[in-house]
Order: structure tokens, then sequence, then C-alpha cells
């Protein structure tokens, strides 16, 4: 018994002419009842319409099929390909045919979806740029109108207000140089240059480096208890040095007066370490947690400006990371506090 979804077209057109032959036979049975006559016209009436419909079903109805396959494909046919479209396509049945057309509708579906995201992630990410770069920049431009329309002659404000302008050119500095270094990270340019060290003794340099903005809040560093054990990465130190740096002076800027911030390391399977950085602090809402590893996403904008920073830290932070074909997390609650924690594989001192 056929089954219609496996049917090729010589299959198709051999059905075709036998029912049609058949029906042709028994009409000269029931006409003439001669046996010859009724064989020939089976035969006769076979062939020709086995040929005819075969020629039809692959010169007419095949041939449009060809040309959806060029259309899906868009490339000019090589000689492997031309035989593929004259040897084995004809072969393939309407279903399948259907099929590819339906998975090249997905594919082509989803190609869309990517370059309107692209377009919006674009929109947003030059808007978010046009602002940060604005905010200093007119800040500057206002304290120096100001001392040039008669301010510089008064002691009380001209060195507030040149204090107040040096901090902005200071922020748009750091804003061109974390442009520069995320740019570098995502064309490819950084190397990453590896190499094993224990990363207890980075996390207590850190610690060493910004302590004295942690005691201004009365923030205290610590390693978690049972994570002490050194633990060697293989990994380019410097780079992970400012994957720490950023993500415990977070730590700082959004943790609570007389909070903590505590590192944690895990060995995980043998070849890789959970390195784990978490704060006390103001939190985030769920909502929040996919998107903060985007360029200039800030949960609360106004906040965050006066805290500092140029947005990019975190972006920054993942980009190195992955640089290392490893992985950042992050999970937070609001009032409770945040959690990030990355991974590095494993070394051997």
């Amino acid at each position: 018994m056929f089954k219609a979804k496996n049917l090729s077209p010589q299959k198709l057109a051999g059905f075709t002419a036998l029912v049609i032959s058949a029906v042709i036979a028994l009409g000269s049975l029931v006409i003439d009842g001669n046996w010859k006559v009724v064989v020939g016209a089976f035969v006769l009436t076979f062939l020709v319409s086995y040929y005819l419909y075969l020629y039809t079903l692959q010169n007419f109805i095949y041939r449009k099929i060809k040309l959806i396959y060029k259309f899906i494909y868009q490339t000019k046919a090589s000689k492997r390909e031309e035989f593929f479209q004259k040897n084995i396509l004809p072969l393939k049945t309407i279903e399948e045919v259907s099929e590819d057309v339906e998975k090249w509708a997905s594919q082509k579906k989803e190609e869309l979806d990517n370059l309107r995201r692209n377009e919006e992630f674009r929109k947003e990410f030059l808007l978010n740029l046009s602002h940060e770069l604005k905010t200093p920049i007119f800040a500057v431009q206002g304290y120096i109108h100001t001392l040039l329309d008669g301010a510089l002659e008064d002691p009380n404000v001209n060195k507030l207000f040149l204090k107040n302008a040096t901090k902005n050119i200071d922020r748009l500095c750091r804003l061109i140089d974390d442009l520069d270094e995320i740019s570098k990270l995502e064309s490819g340019e950084m190397t990453v240059n590896a190499e094993v060290f224990v990363i207890q003794d980075l996390i207590k340099d850190v610690f060493d480096t910004l302590s004295l903005k942690a005691n201004t809040k009365g923030i205290k560093f610590s390693i978690k208890k049972g994570c002490e054990a050194p633990q060697p990465v293989y990994a380019d130190k410097e780079k992970i040095r400012q994957v720490l740096i950023n993500l415990v002076d977070n730590s700082i800027k959004y943790g609570k007066p007389d909070g903590h911030t505590i590192a944690s390391v895990y060995s995980m399977d043998g070849k890789r370490v959970l390195i784990e950085i978490s704060d006390d602090g103001i939190g985030m809402a769920e909502e929040h947690l996919p998107r903060v590893f985007e360029r200039f996403y800030r949960t609360d904008r106004a906040r965050s400006r006066d805290i500092g920073g140029t947005g990019l830290g975190l972006a920054i932070v993942k980009h190195i990371v992955e640089a290392h074909d490893q992985s950042i997390t992050v999970r937070s609650k609001p009032e409770i506090g945040s959690t990030f924690g990355f991974t590095m594989e494993s070394g051997r001192e």
C-alpha cells in the first residue's frame, strides 16, 4: 500500500498510469471483448500515461520546486549543487520540500527578530551614550561659562567650580577609557595571558586596594569561612584583577553603611573554580537581573549617576570572563544584597 508522503515522481507517475490504464482496459473489455485489444490498450495507455505524467511532473512542478530552492539558498549553484538539483532533488516528495521551506521560513523569521532586537539595542545604546557624554560635558560647560562671566574673580566659588569641572572631566575620561576597553573586548583584540595564581591572594590584594574607600562607609571585607584554603586558577591575572575590582567596588557603592562584602571560592568539578562576591546592600529587583551586564544599563539612573561610574563596568566584566571561555551570573534581592559569581579554570601550582 502506497503512503502518499513517500511517493517519488516515478512512483506517482506509475500509480497514476496504472489507474488510467486499468480504466481504459476495462472499458475496452466491455466494448470489444477482445483480450489482445484489451492488453494492447492497457500497455499502450500505461506507457503513454506514465511518461507523459512523469515529464509533466518533473518539467513543470519540480522545476518550480527547484526555483524555490534557488531562492531559499540565494547562492549560485556549484557543479555539485547542479548535480544535486538534477538528480537528487526530483526524488524529494512535496512534503519534504514543504518541511525545507518551513525550516527556511523559521530561520528567516529568527534572523529578522534578531535584526529588530539588535536595532533596538543599537538605538538604546546610542541614546544612553549620548546622555552619558552630555552630562559631564554640559556640567563642565556650565562651570566654565560661570567662571568667565565673573565668578573667576570670586575666591569663594572659583576653586569649587574648577574642582567640580575637573571631576566631570575625569568622569568623561573614564567613560572614554571604558568605551575603548569594551570596543577592544568586543572586537577580540584583547589577548588572554593566562598563568597559574592563587585566587585568594588576588582577592586580598583587591581588598587592600579598595580598603580606604570601604572605610568611608564602614564596610568590612572578608573571605568566607571554609574558603580560605589556597585555590589556584589558570587565567589572566591582571584581567581578573580588573573583574574583582569592578565587583568589589560595586559592592561598596551599593552597599549599606557598616555592611559587609564577602568573597567565596568553591572548587566545582575539579576543572573549574567558582568565585563569588557578595554584599548586604540595596540589592536589585528580579526584572533587572537579565540586563545588568548590558552597556549603560542602570537599575536606578539618578541614584547610579550620583554614586558615580560609567555604566560600562559590568559589561567589561562580562566580556573579560567570557574571553576566558567562562560564565558570570548574578543573584539579588532588594534590601538583602547581591551576589556576583564567575567561574575560572582550575590551575595547578
